[in-house]
């Protein structure tokens, strides 16, 4: 059984110390596949050296996340672009719009997704969206940028129906984490009224970390975990989960691979 990690921050300094060893782990419980989106400028060097450390089972994205959005945050979107047309990304996040801890720069985050949205067209690269407290501008925005080049997924799902419906029905994806195994989250309930084909798996390592381990760092080694809520909850083989959910992130993430 082979599972795909879809967003997770193993090149932070949470795993300064034992990074090999998580990597290791990973590997142990069938992680093979390991996609790092990006935060800003200051992440991008241990990003790229995780990468070139295990080519095989690490792959880059490149991105401006959305709390990095400050005044100088033109700047940082030209890195973005020049890593994009230089380096081999597989994707482009994470990226999106979070109201949640600060809203000053709320124009400049609206500005930054939708070029980066705009820029992953052009590159015709999959995207790994962050909304936090801003789901209906997110959405909004990925609507009017929509066109049959703009694909991706919603990373760290935990809306509701309706709000799945509509992420649907612009053709995204969802990022099933470890929040589906928090029992009064009402995510599990939400999941297992959505069709499998609609979801990929992702721990965002080293936050979220799924039940039995919560409270504690995360990792990706921790994605069995997801997996096998999600099949709990809708009744079917872990080995099923872990193969359509590895096929869609194949088919977002390394199809110019």
């Amino acid at each position: 059984m082979i599972l795909t990690d879809t967003h997770t921050h193993l090149y932070l300094n949470d795993f300064a110390k034992d990074r090999e060893q998580i990597i290791n782990n990973a590997l142990e419980n069938g992680v093979e596949h390991i996609l790092l989106p990006n935060i800003d400028s200051t992440t991008l060097s241990d990003l790229k050296a995780l990468s070139a450390a295990f080519p095989q089972h690490c792959f880059p994205m490149m991105g401006l996340h959305p709390t990095s959005v400050k005044a100088d945050y033109n700047k940082e979107l030209k890195l973005v672009e020049q890593e994009l047309t230089t380096g081999n990304y597989y994707g482009i996040g994470e990226i999106g719009i979070d109201l949640y801890w600060d809203s000053t720069f709320e124009a400049e985050q609206k500005e930054a997704f939708r070029r980066q949205l705009q820029m992953a067209k052009k590159q015709g690269m999959a995207v790994s969206i962050h909304t936090r407290n801003a789901f209906k501008l997110t959405h909004q925005i990925v609507k009017e940028e929509l066109t049959d080049e703009l694909n991706g997924v919603f990373h760290c799902f935990t809306g509701t129906l309706e709000e799945a419906k509509q992420i649907m029905d612009t053709g995204f994806k969802m990022g099933i984490g470890g929040i589906v195994t928090f029992k009064n989250s009402g995510l599990a309930d939400v999941v297992s009224q959505l069709p499998l084909e609609a979801l990929v798996l992702e721990t965002d390592a080293p936050y979220l970390t799924p039940v039995p381990f919560r409270g504690k760092r995360n990792q990706s080694a921790y994605l069995i975990y997801v997996a096998q809520k999600v099949a709990e909850v809708k009744n079917i083989a872990v080995e099923a989960v872990a193969e359509t959910t590895g096929r869609t992130a194949e088919n977002l993430f390394f199809k110019k691979s």
